[in-house]
């Protein structure tokens, strides 16, 4: 089996560490059972209607969620290095995903079958605790688009955006950025040629 990348499975550690210790033995398991991948480009990782058998980490790149509505695509989240994605109604639920996982960028990840995740809460009631808190931490960004989608006001939308990402404002297509706000190409980028004549 592939190891994973020493750098990116220490920043795994760290990031789970920052949440809740877990112990060593904890620790070796992961190690011996993630699976290090990568995925280029505007490729998938996972498809609407696909069976999700994985959670990954972000060592390198971006991802974003995304579902269509007749031609339309709409993202519904975007993340980068540091943070775990997978399909949560298809690994926690075990139903099939109604969202897209695409990668913005070429990706390098750390990916943990659903099958050892549940080894690892059998074994390891720490793990527990922490997913629990994982999960809480997740359930308080889908809290924060839910605020997003529910602003009237472009610019409103922008405004806070920009205030809990701001490190995605210039790394990501504009186009990903409008269909997260849920406003048009044309209209954000007006709003942000403005904001840039006030700074």
């Amino acid at each position: 089996m592939l190891q994973p990348e020493p750098a990116h499975f220490a920043a795994l550690l760290t990031v789970f560490r920052s949440l809740y210790p877990i112990s060593p033995e904890a620790e070796m398991f992961l190690q011996q059972h993630v699976i290090p991948c990568s995925i280029g480009k505007r490729k998938l990782l996972l498809q609407e209607g696909e069976r999700c058998e994985h959670i990954y980490f972000v060592g390198k790149g971006a991802l974003r969620g995304f579902t269509r509505e007749e031609q339309k695509d709409i993202t519904t989240w975007i993340t980068i290095e540091n943070e775990l994605v997978t399909s949560i109604l298809g690994m926690d639920d075990r139903m099939v995903p109604i969202e897209n996982i695409q990668a913005l960028e070429k990706c390098e990840l750390l990916a943990l079958t659903y099958v050892d995740l549940q080894e690892m809460y059998d074994r390891f009631p720490e793990v527990n605790i922490l997913a629990r808190k994982i999960f809480a931490r997740y359930y308080a960004d889908a809290e924060k688009r839910a605020f997003i989608a529910r602003l009237t006001k472009a610019e409103n939308k922008y405004r806070y955006f920009l205030l809990r990402h701001r490190d995605l404002a210039n790394r990501i297509p504009l186009k990903y950025i409008a269909s997260y706000l849920g406003v048009t190409l044309e209209t954000l980028s007006r709003i942000r040629k403005k904001f840039s004549s006030k700074s």
